[in-house]
């Protein structure tokens, strides 16, 4: 079907919303297009064909359908650029054939996808892929055994392992996936309940992860969708076989395409970016990546001008061969209070900072005395300590005031005094905590927050970490990678809990399996400040911004 009058006006209106160049070919839409798999599965997708000379295929597999918002937002924007896409749906979803299990099929099917476009007439043998999250885990996929047409890829907030992404911290990341699955159950109905399930979906997902034990919870929660949901829970360990077919760690060592990766301070999938990118840069392999301030439900809306943009820049440069200026610097990355700068490898070089955690709730540049006496707080898993802001999926994500925690008698709040000048971190704060609980099964949850001058306190980064079987000891907790500056006047905070939920399931205190558990014992955690140990924050700081050639200005007095 030939471009009609309203996409072409929704083509240019996207346009103009995304503040990007306008279309310049008109295309035809192919729908139902049937592509069949080794195993005689059919694959459904939607073909979008330029009219006139074409500048090579875009490849789009993801689970989420071939409508609206995917359509405009994957395919006619390219489609009007001169690009021809295929937007399919993978194994099991809208129209295509098998049983969708996520990620274990990804990488057969993506290379039968590919085995089917060389033998269309339209394709001209140039090839690449985008899409966001799951989208980018098919990209992935791809990668793990690269085709030689295979000319660049833009991979949006796209995880490359899921054990990470699942059980990454030692403990689960529930509400996520709980409601991840909750959703894909539901996103086929007809539209009067797909619309009833979102209404009430929020409230649902908050009963079911609190529920006990987390199996019986989760699926009286999805009733009889999503039915590889308990097979996440029951497979905790990263080198379980289980784990094979949704890890695309091997697309790291085989990639050799040029890769642009986007993401957020805030996305979930933030700590694999940084790693694909770091794997791809020693390699040698063309790679670049673009840092905003956005959480992962961001990158279709406030980030969707940037990801447009540079996905068509990149696509232009790499796979339609428009001779455009290369990016100045590899890295882009946007700094809290600051803005977008330009940098030539992450993280930047940097000086250290060091504050101590010191009783009474300070945060200071000098080390407390001896005889400190340690701080203390009991965390319940029957009274969890809730989840503020920080990179779950959901839409309470992101920068959020979080001052509610620092009042919780389940939390330690350490604060220093306002800072006498601007300072800059730039990489992965460390917590080092003289740490010890009364019981062996405990988690611990650290963040960094930013308080202004009206007392208001804003989440900067997080660390989350299972201990098990450690009573006592020093506990390293690495802390989100950020580009931030605090200035002037702001005061920097640590909290310390227990817990963070329902972002990750509640650590029980019994060490019974994680499926099956219901029985809860409280823990005292003790943080030392004196003879029992030195607590303190460590920051890649600086007093400025890196310079041109990569340095940075050492840290000044953080007192």
């Amino acid at each position: 079907m030939r471009s009609t009058l309203p996409r072409q006006f929704v083509d240019r209106a996207v346009s103009r919303l995304l503040r990007i160049s306008p279309p310049t070919s008109d295309y035809v839409v192919h729908r139902g297009v049937g592509i069949p798999m080794r195993d005689g599965a059919v694959l459904r997708a939607t073909h979008y064909a330029p009219v006139g000379a074409p500048l090579g295929t875009i490849m789009v597999r993801g689970p989420y359908g071939r409508s609206f918002p995917s359509s405009v937002i994957y395919a006619q924007l390219y489609a009007a650029r001169g690009y021809h896409v295929l937007l399919q749906s993978v194994r099991g979803t809208f129209g295509s054939g098998g049983d969708f299990v996520p990620m274990v099929h990804e990488a057969d099917d993506a290379a039968d996808t590919v085995t089917w476009l060389r033998e269309q007439p339209w394709f001209s043998g140039h090839l690449a892929t985008i899409g966001a999250s799951y989208l980018g885990f098919t990209q992935w996929a791809l990668l793990s055994d690269p085709p030689p047409e295979l000319a660049a890829a833009v991979i949006t907030v796209g995880p490359h392992d899921f054990h990470a992404s699942s059980w990454g911290t030692g403990s689960f990341s529930l509400n996520d996936f709980l409601g991840w699955s909750d959703s894909m159950a539901h996103q086929e109905e007809a539209m009067p309940r797909r619309l009833a399930f979102a209404t009430r979906a929020a409230r649902r997902l908050e009963r079911a992860t609190h529920g006990l034990p987390l199996g019986n919870a989760g699926r009286d929660l999805l009733g009889a969708g999503s039915p590889w949901y308990e097979s996440w829970i029951e497979h905790p360990h990263g080198d379980d076989p289980f784990w094979e077919t949704m890890r695309m760690t091997s697309a790291l060592d085989r990639c050799d395409v040029p890769v642009l990766l986007i993401s957020g301070w805030q996305d979930l999938f933030l700590e694999q970016t940084l790693m694909q990118y770091g794997r791809l840069r020693d390699r040698g392999v063309d790679v670049a990546m673009t840092l905003g301030p956005w959480a992962h439900s961001d990158m279709t809306t406030k980030a969707g001008g940037t990801v447009a943009s540079e996905t068509l820049s990149w696509l232009g440069a790499h796979l339609a061969g428009a001779r455009t200026a290369p990016r100045r610097n590899p890295v882009r990355v946007y700094v809290a209070h600051h803005g977008w700068i330009d940098l030539p490898d992450w993280p930047p070089p940097t000086g250290e900072g060091v504050l101590y955690l010191q009783p009474g709730g300070r945060l200071a540049a000098a080390a407390p005395p001896d005889d400190a006496m340690p701080s203390t707080f009991r965390y319940d898993p029957a009274d969890p300590t809730p989840t503020v802001g920080g990179r779950p999926l959901t839409q309470n994500s992101g920068y959020q005031d979080d001052s509610v925690l620092a009042r919780r008698t389940d939390v330690l709040s350490f604060t220093s005094g306002p800072l006498d000048a601007d300072l800059y971190v730039f990489g992965n704060p460390l917590v080092e905590l003289a740490h010890e609980a009364d019981i062996d099964h405990v988690d611990v949850f650290v963040r960094i927050s930013e308080v202004d001058a009206r007392g208001r306190s804003r989440n900067v980064s997080d660390g989350y970490q299972r201990l098990t079987e450690a009573r006592t000891g020093p506990v390293r907790v690495e802390l989100d990678a950020v580009a931030h500056r605090f200035p002037a006047g702001t005061q920097i905070r640590v909290l310390i809990a227990g817990g963070s939920h329902p972002r990750y399931a509640r650590n029980l205190g019994t060490g019974e399996p994680v499926l099956t558990g219901r029985r809860m014992v409280p823990a005292v955690h003790t943080v030392h400040h004196g003879a029992g140990g030195l607590s303190k924050l460590i920051l890649p700081a600086s007093a400025g911004l890196p310079s041109a050639d990569g340095g940075a200005d050492p840290a000044g007095d953080l007192a």
